[in-house]
């Protein structure tokens, strides 16, 4: 916000004679009112950014209820507990090593080297409800992660993975394309092809990275036991709760509200003095845009897998919404809302597309996290420098005359280029870092569970138990019986 000036010495020409006194008596309480106003926005920028924070916070509950309703009941407390381990672990070594790679400015363009332990913060440009929202993004990179791996994961294995991608692979990638000083980001004084990568809240940054860790952790363990038959063919493992499924996506569509709107961080910032129209207005078209690609995807979905399948499933249905919002998340400061329809359709075929070729080729992702987060997430960046609009571009980034914006808008193919080359660097590092550690984690039988505990469920053979109370008095679990699954035999006559 602009600060209010008041010269004392020009204020007492215009009041005339003797007037020195009460000019500078004026200006005082001037300069007051300006600091004032300065003060408000501080604290009006800080709380928004701090309820986007928890907003993006009350994501990993949705990622929680997701991920326990999709997984079989016999490993419901496991995939719970490592959701609360995401968050747990992740904030520990992001606030010790994370955020300082990620922002520790001045650095280099490839790692930050400041505000190791949050030392020397608060300061002008790093106050701690920055820190809190940028914790919020690292977790869910690993909740992606913890989706593409569930029920057959040793737990010790997401104690190092969730540590490790937190502390040091997630930061170093947000460093490039969203520090000051990272080589390919937006706000870098020496821009990439002049546009550098604009990715606004991280369809690369956070789901790919994500999806890709996730990706390589499930072709190192291998599908699940019964996931395919002896024929090759693929069998369905349903999750045992759609009511959970359907409860977690909504808690991730309310957080998202806070992932794409508040990845600007300020919303007290005018784009003209004294004009209705504000960064505050572009907050509102981010959330616009968010939602109508979500919506997009979903009923897109929903009739595609309708044509493929027969029927109306809720579960594919809120795998597509979430498909969108991985998607538009790259492009949705910077897009008009009816670019977002195209985003939300064109994300709904790459996620349909991604989950037959994950078949053929007999990969198992219980929550399709890789081809959701890592497919959609892909398009999603691609999706942003063919759409991006030359005012939304200049306004969310402002200070670069002539910056590239989207191929099909009129703005060349240079933020294209840019944006070809995040893909394949993500793709690098994130492989280059977390394939090796999943494939050391193997070979040291780290890794995977045993084909026994696997198939009694983890619940009762690393956690004590099941989630569920199925009777009041439980004697099966009282006297180490492992409950049973009593299916209908051959001979049960069809309903009528």
């Amino acid at each position: 916000m602009a600060t209010l000036d008041c010269s004392a010495s020009q204020l007492a020409q215009l009041l005339g004679p003797n007037s020195t006194d009460a000019a500078t008596f004026i200006c005082s309480h001037f300069d007051t009112v300006s600091s004032k106003f300065s003060d408000t926005a501080y604290a009006v920028d800080s709380t928004y950014l701090l309820f986007s924070a928890y907003l993006v916070f009350s994501m990993q509950l949705g990622f929680a209820m997701l991920c326990a309703g999709s997984v079989r009941a016999k490993n419901t407390m496991n995939i719970m507990l490592t959701n609360v381990l995401d968050a747990a672990a992740g904030g520990l070594f992001y606030y010790l090593f994370g955020f300082a790679f990620a922002f520790g400015a001045p650095s280099n363009g490839f790692i930050g080297r400041q505000f190791f332990g949050l030392k020397d913060v608060p300061e002008l440009n790093f106050d701690y409800s920055l820190f809190l929202y940028q914790w919020a993004f690292a977790i869910a990179a690993a909740g992606i992660t913890s989706g593409s791996i569930a029920e057959r994961t040793q737990f010790v294995a997401y104690l190092i993975y969730s540590s490790f991608l937190t502390g040091f692979v997630y930061p170093v990638v947000s460093h490039w394309f969203w520090s000051v000083d990272g080589w390919a980001s937006a706000t870098n004084p020496d821009l990439l092809f002049g546009s550098g990568v604009i990715d606004f809240a991280g369809s690369g940054v956070v789901h790919m990275v994500g999806g890709i860790a996730g990706l390589w952790g499930a072709l190192i363990e291998g599908p699940r036991i019964g996931r395919f038959d002896h024929g090759g063919r693929s069998v369905s493992l349903r999750g045992h709760s759609a009511s959970l499924v359907v409860l977690g996506t909504f808690l991730l569509w309310f957080g998202w509200y806070g992932f794409n709107p508040g990845s600007f961080t300020k919303i007290l910032s005018p784009y003209t003095s004294g004009s209705y129209y504000g960064q505050w207005s572009a907050v509102g078209r981010t959330a616009v845009t968010t939602t109508i690609a979500g919506c997009t995807a979903a009923l897109t979905t929903l009739f595609g897998k309708r044509i493929l399948s027969g029927h109306w499933n809720v579960t594919d249905v809120c795998n597509g919404l979430l498909g969108g919002f991985a998607a538009i998340t790259s492009g949705c400061s910077v897009v008009e809302p009816w670019a977002a329809v195209i985003c939300g359709f064109v994300a709904a075929v790459v996620l349909i597309s991604c989950n037959k070729l994950a078949e053929k080729l007999k990969f198992d992702d219980p929550l399709e996290a890789a081809q959701l987060h890592g497919g959609c997430g892909a398009w999603g960046i691609i999706f942003t420098s063919l759409f991006a609009t030359e005012k939304y571009v200049n306004e969310v980034y402002p200070g670069v005359p002539g910056r590239p914006y989207g191929l099909f808008m009129g703005g060349g193919g240079k933020l294209l280029g840019a944006h070809v080359i995040q893909i394949l660097v993500i793709i690098g590092w994130v492989s280059a870092t977390m394939g090796p550690l999943f494939f050391i984690l193997h070979k040291l039988n780290l890794l995977r569970i045993s084909a026994e505990d696997e198939m009694a469920g983890m619940d009762l053979t690393r956690h004590g138990g099941f989630a569920y109370v199925y009777h009041d008095d439980d004697d099966s679990q009282k006297n180490g019986f492992q409950l049973r699954k009593i299916e209908p035999n051959a001979t049960t006559p069809p309903s009528a």
